[in-house]
């Protein structure tokens, strides 16, 4: 039985991915800060007091995996919503926030998780086309736009590094997705867009690995 561990998962888009692998007969491990009702009844494997800023928590998370992880999935974010005009009132405390929880922490994930990663392993990091750098035609977002190109550079590099491993990257747009941390605002639903982003990495493999995918199939733009 595959093991998928799912990093960031009480609620939204990692809610849902461990919903559709516990479909796909999986053993689900899920991780967050602080568990949620509806994670709890998925009947995953919860850890929680987990915070990916935090080495701490990461060794503590990496000590008590008591099984080699065959899929990794970081689906933690922040977004701050942050425009020139903000930045000249308020300061870059907000950018180096998003810069630290959407770029610096899932590589902190990884790299110390990775003892733990079965030969063949998949990593899933849940990215942005707002990350994309051609794809920028409206402006702001500073501080997520910044987090999420530099999370597509760390994904190339690790899909580089890990590839004598046979361990593939994937860096995943999850679409617009009505959540949380959008409002409540987007065109898909989190359930159909955790099944397409399992989609993509049910057939990531050495030719996919360290590209910048949309859910639906189509590859982006960096």
């Amino acid at each position: 039985m595959s093991h998928t561990l799912i990093l960031g998962s009480n609620r939204g888009i990692g809610l849902e991915l461990v919903r559709r692998h516990l479909d796909r007969g999986h053993s689900v491990t899920a991780t967050c800060r602080q568990t949620s009702k509806a994670l709890d009844a998925t009947g995953a494997t919860v850890i929680e007091g987990i915070d990916l800023r935090h080495t701490d928590d990461l060794i503590r998370l990496r000590d008590t995996l008591d099984r080699p992880v065959d899929r990794l999935v970081v689906c933690a974010g922040i977004l701050r919503g942050d425009r020139l005009e903000s930045l000249a009132d308020e300061g870059f405390g907000g950018v180096s926030e998003q810069l630290a929880g959407n770029a610096l922490a899932p590589l902190q994930a990884v790299v110390t998780l990775l003892p733990k990663l079965a030969k063949g392993a998949r990593v899933g990091l849940i990215t942005s086309r707002m990350g994309s750098i051609a794809d920028n035609g409206s402006g702001g977002q500073y501080g997520y736009r910044m987090s999420k190109a530099a999370l597509n550079a760390a994904g190339r590099s690790l899909a580089i590094d890990l590839a004598p491993r046979d361990i593939h990257v994937a860096l995943l747009h999850p679409g617009f997705v009505r959540t949380e941390m959008t409002g409540g605002r987007g065109d898909v639903e989190a359930s159909e867009s955790a099944e397409s982003l399992a989609q993509r990495l049910d057939e990531l493999d050495a030719s996919r690995s360290g590209r910048f995918w949309h859910a639906k199939g189509e590859e982006l733009p960096w």
